[in-house]
């Protein structure tokens, strides 16, 4: 029978072996429990990440004087245009004396009508004329002679009306054979087709060889070569102008006419709203009726606030600017609604009032959201200030 003695032994060691696994696990444990208070009683607390991650520049508002102008677009046309037309009818173009765009004075010829056909029925006019007068002279001999006899018995007072009767017939009959005489020498007059005011041929509808009906149109003319634009307005726009002002007019090729308010329609159109300023262009100018230009009308300086361009952000449909809401280096930023007026070049009118000391971003705005701490580069703010400085200056 084997003795016990070895088991009991093998079994003691395991215990040992056990027991010093155990004290060295805990001893470690101890230990990097101890390191680690250490290291984090030593080692210092790790800085926040620091926000500030962009750079900007700031600017102040400057109050600036801005020259005002309202802008809009109208056709060109002529001051009036006179619609010369035939007077009389039947008749045959016969003369052609002017084309489209000559310039011609009052009473100046533009066309002839053929007269052949009135030529002879005045002279058929002139001869029936002195036949009246021939009768009429007869009846007024006759009514004296009778107008003699009256009361003698050689005559009755029947015979002697019938005289004075016949006379004061005859007479009419003079009266009418020269009115008829006359009316044909006016159509003879009125074969001449002459132009009714100076001016500028801006149409010729007549055709020579052509026979025209009374009415009929022959020419157009520009009266006295005017020209004036009609520009449309706003009911806003029209009330800041006034007779007399002066327009300038954007032409084709980059060039430019000057032209001067006349008028101002009483009434807006009651489909678009808008209403019409009448402009005199001056003469000499590169101006042609038809066209359809864009017109300035200048008016009198104002105040304006103003900010860089770049200041302004467009989000949602709405204008934002950023404030600075902070005065050092580092400061949150504000976003606020604004309403945005008049453009000059880099600058934009602000019509909400800003402090004269607030300080708006001027770069970089459009990385910006409400909140956002920036870095402010200082020199930009200083800047901002001495324009405004010399501005008021």
């Amino acid at each position: 029978m084997p003795s016990p003695k070895p088991t009991i032994a093998a079994a003691a060691l395991r215990r040992r072996r056990l027991i010093w696994a155990a004290v060295a696990g805990a001893t470690l444990v101890l230990i990097g429990a101890t390191a680690w208070g250490v290291m984090s009683r030593a080692a210092p607390p790790a800085p926040a990440h620091s926000q500030a991650s962009l750079s900007v520049t700031a600017t102040l508002p400057r109050r600036v004087q801005w020259a005002s102008a309202i802008e809009a677009s109208g056709v060109i046309a002529p001051w009036q245009e006179a619609i010369i037309g035939a007077q009389t009818s039947g008749l045959r173009i016969d003369r052609l004396e002017v084309a489209v765009g000559d310039v011609v004075r009052r009473g100046q010829l533009l066309a002839r009508f053929d007269t052949a056909t009135l030529r002879a029925e005045e002279a058929q006019l002139q001869a029936a004329l002195a036949q009246a007068q021939g009768v009429a002279t007869q009846a007024d001999a006759n009514r004296t002679r009778a107008l003699q006899l009256k009361g003698s018995g050689g005559i009755s007072d029947q015979e002697v009306q019938r005289y004075v009767t016949e006379a004061n017939t005859a007479m009419a009959q003079v009266v009418t054979a020269r009115a008829q005489l006359e009316g044909k020498r006016v159509q003879l007059r009125q074969a001449d087709v002459v132009a009714p005011d100076d001016g500028v041929i801006s149409d010729r509808i007549a055709t020579l060889g052509a026979v025209a009906n009374n009415g009929q149109e022959l020419f157009r003319l520009v009266r006295q070569r005017r020209l004036e634009w009609r520009g449309e307005f706003t009911s806003t726009q029209i009330a800041s102008i006034a007779v007399g002002q002066d327009v300038t007019l954007q032409l084709p090729q980059s060039r430019s006419a000057k032209a001067r308010v006349r008028q101002i329609a009483p009434l807006l159109d009651t489909r678009s709203r808008l209403g019409l300023v009448y402009a005199d262009i001056e003469p000499g100018s590169l101006a042609r009726g038809g066209m359809y230009v864009d017109g300035r009308i200048a008016l009198a300086p104002s105040a304006a606030q103003v900010l860089p361009a770049t200041s302004v952000v467009v989000r949602d449909g709405r204008s934002i600017v950023f404030r600075l809401a902070g005065t050092g280096d580092e400061s949150k930023v504000e976003a606020r609604p604004v309403t945005i007026g008049r453009r000059q070049g880099a600058e934009v009118e602000i019509l909400d009032p800003l402090a004269a000391d607030e300080r708006i971003v001027a770069q970089g705005a459009g990385l910006l959201a409400d909140g956002d701490t920036v870095r402010v580069e200082s020199d930009a703010a200083d800047t901002a200030g001495s324009a405004a400085s010399g501005a008021r200056r």
